[in-house]
């Protein structure tokens, strides 16, 4: 089972999403980490969806119960983009939950066993039994403020769950900071990539380590909104903050 957040923030159970492995994310949130260690069986998706997906202006709608969110998926990022068409088309995330989220940081779902889970029940693990998505990493594709990325565990390809999913809400960085960024990741921000982390925020100790694969179009609010509601000693909300998921089409 994939679970998430091991390595910084010593979660207390194991889950599946963003390793941030560096003190910087210490300095930026207290809260725990996304990813953690997980049961090693595994195995990788070959190929992609028999349903391939050619358009790029392919949009998401995301309902909550905090409002409404509407992203778009790349088409630099073709495996993870026509894998999240493939489920969001089967009705997958449907009463599913935002399971984990750490305000400053990011907003994390897609976890199957979420649907019918009791309150205060652990979760992230769920997705396990689903074939990994090979890494799409891309220069261009960074985790700026809404930025929708691919939840995983600490497998060595840095494959990404069939399922879960997260939202950036993050922070605002220096130029500074991102000079640190760029030199671990071994890339050069653009002025404009530059810009967007140090107006809107983000999360750039994340970027080359987990799959970007679209970014929110409208609805930043509501992440905020679901970023700043109350979690138990998880990161699970107290409430329950559920979501549906309809493709919107394609220009």
């Amino acid at each position: 089972m994939i679970k998430l957040l091991s390595t910084i923030f010593c979660a207390a159970f194991m889950l599946m999403c963003v390793n941030v492995a560096t003190a910087q994310v210490k300095k930026k949130t207290t809260s725990k980490t996304v990813v953690k260690k997980v049961a090693p069986k595994y195995r990788l998706a070959t190929t992609r969806s028999t349903k391939v997906i050619k358009d790029s202006s392919i949009k998401i709608e995301i309902l909550t119960d905090s409002g409404l969110i509407v992203v778009k998926l790349y088409d630099s990022t073709p495996l993870h983009r026509d894998n999240f068409v493939k489920l969001v088309e089967q009705g997958f995330y449907d009463s599913l939950l935002f399971h984990r989220i750490i305000q400053g940081f990011m907003i994390q779902g897609g976890d199957p066993g979420s649907k019918t889970a009791m309150q205060g029940q652990q979760l992230g693990g769920g997705g396990g039994d689903m074939a990994r998505i090979p890494a799409e990493f891309r220069p261009s594709l960074i985790h700026k403020k809404g930025a929708l990325a691919a939840a995983r565990d600490g497998n060595a390809e840095k494959a990404s769950s069939a399922c879960q999913f997260y939202i950036v809400q993050g922070n605002k960085y220096t130029d500074a900071e991102l000079n640190m960024f760029e030199t671990r990741a071994g890339i050069k921000y653009t002025l404009a990539q530059r810009l967007a982390y140090k107006t809107i925020g983000g999360t750039p100790m994340l970027d080359q380590n987990y799959t970007v694969y679209g970014e929110v179009i409208k609805g930043l609010a509501v992440i905020d909104k679901i970023a700043a509601v109350q979690k138990d000693g998880t990161d699970r909300p107290i409430g329950n903050v559920k979501m549906s998921m309809k493709v919107l089409g394609r220009k």
